[in-house]
């Protein structure tokens, strides 16, 4: 029985064998890796993993696709996480994880947040996502596109852009043109906030009103003073910083 797209769940099902085979190949799983796949959907990623793992595990919160992945695969093979991955404890599943998945692209913001709490519990992410999505996330300072999610994710992972998908490559064709993108954890002592919580809210706070002056976009939490401290010009635009000036600014706020 042919699976109907839920558009509630963001599904677009990835139909072209040779972007799948890419995407595998950059992947390049090993036997005894585990890897967790968020959103199987009809298991076009599933299966080409599944022939080069012993075991899988999948994040799916769709009750018929995950009806459909009981029949297909023993648990043996496929542990299936029912529910929904914005919600997931990755660390219960375990640790050294590489994740992999074509996110749906109506969570894929909140999601790759919710993912930066697991940096230590994964040793790398392989996500296809919507395109425009990946330049905000790959974006350098001085780019419009760098913005408040270039920043959180620059902290905690290594990115780099992989692949490019066309629209086609999907059934029902997405609006939009995809990529594919590689995470990798930075080591714990590359992460120098001190205080992280203090940090992920300065970025909010920065990029708010992001086409105004930093004077203005961060008045009451740095005056003059703090600026000329830090050597940062207020009169620039919170895209205008590198990440390693945000981590700068906020250590200086204080214990």
């Amino acid at each position: 029985m042919k699976h109907i797209p839920r558009r509630r769940f963001g599904q677009n099902f990835l139909i072209d064998h040779g972007i799948i085979a890419a995407i595998v190949n950059v992947i390049a799983p090993q036997r005894g890796d585990a890897v967790v796949e968020i959103g199987p959907g009809l298991g076009a990623l599933t299966e080409p993993l599944l022939a080069r793992l012993d075991h899988l595990h999948v994040v799916e919160i769709d009750r018929d696709l995950i009806a459909r992945l009981k029949k297909q695969y023993p648990p043996e093979r496929l542990s299936i996480h029912e529910g929904d991955a914005l919600a997931c404890d990755f660390a219960a599943i375990g640790g050294n994880l590489r994740l992999v998945g074509n996110l749906p692209y109506n969570i894929s913001t909140p999601l790759l947040f919710h993912l930066a709490d697991y940096g230590d519990h994964i040793r790398d992410m392989h996500f296809m996502l919507q395109k425009e999505v990946v330049e905000r996330m790959v974006a350098v300072p001085g780019d419009g596109d760098f913005g408040r999610l270039s920043v959180m994710l620059q902290y905690r992972f290594h990115l780099e852009w992989l692949l490019d998908v066309p629209p086609e490559s999907f059934d029902p064709p997405p609006k939009v043109q995809s990529a594919v993108v590689r995470l990798i954890p930075r080591a714990a002592t590359d992460l120098t906030a001190k205080n992280p919580a203090r940090f992920a809210r300065l970025v909010q706070t920065a990029f708010a009103q992001r086409r105004k002056m930093l004077r203005n976009t961060l008045k009451g939490v740095l005056d003059e003073t703090g600026f000329n401290a830090l050597g940062i010009d207020p009169t620039l635009r919170p895209e205008d910083l590198a990440v390693e000036d945000y981590v700068r600014i906020a250590n200086s706020l204080g214990d």
